[in-house]
């Protein structure tokens, strides 16, 4: 499949939901797309290396990333652990990149990507140039969220 830079957002949008389905069993959808959002306290990103350079994250407020990782780790929400979940929203990370990468047949827009890592602090945000090609999305089913954000 081309990926031309208006598939771009749902190539990735279409990864997280599917690994997060497969991974934990909840299903999610895009629940809004906002070009300003601000990060939930859990971050993880990863650069991507390409032509066009990027980077990816996702980030969760701490009960969701705790509740989907108690699903995907098989333990109790209470026994899991901050470290626990910096490794799930880090996997999240990187499983999505490597599916996105599979699908990519476009030259301008492969990449190689980084190890993923966690960015600690509160009310960080990524501002970037006006042309920059920015997506944003928060996908949950309702009760649980994660936002997912690829500059490019």
């Amino acid at each position: 499949m081309e990926i031309i830079k208006n598939d771009y957002s749902s190539v990735f949008t279409e990864a997280l939901i599917e690994i997060i389905s497969k991974t934990t069993g909840f299903s999610f959808e895009v629940m809004s797309e906002d070009r300003d959002c601000n990060f939930y306290e859990f971050v993880s990103m990863m650069n991507l290396n390409s032509k066009k350079g990027g980077i990816i994250s996702l980030s969760a407020k701490e009960s969701d990333i705790r509740t989907l990782c108690s699903f995907m780790i098989g333990v109790p929400p209470d026994k899991v652990i901050k470290d626990d979940m910096e490794d799930t929203l880090s996997e999240f990370v990187n499983m999505t990149a490597g599916n996105v990468k599979l699908r990519i047949t476009d030259p301008d827009y492969m990449f190689a990507f980084s190890n993923p890592f966690i960015i600690r602090g509160s009310e960080m945000t990524i501002n970037t140039k006006i042309r920059t090609n920015l997506i944003s999305r928060e996908l949950g089913n309702g009760e649980i969220s994660i936002k997912l954000k690829v500059i490019f």
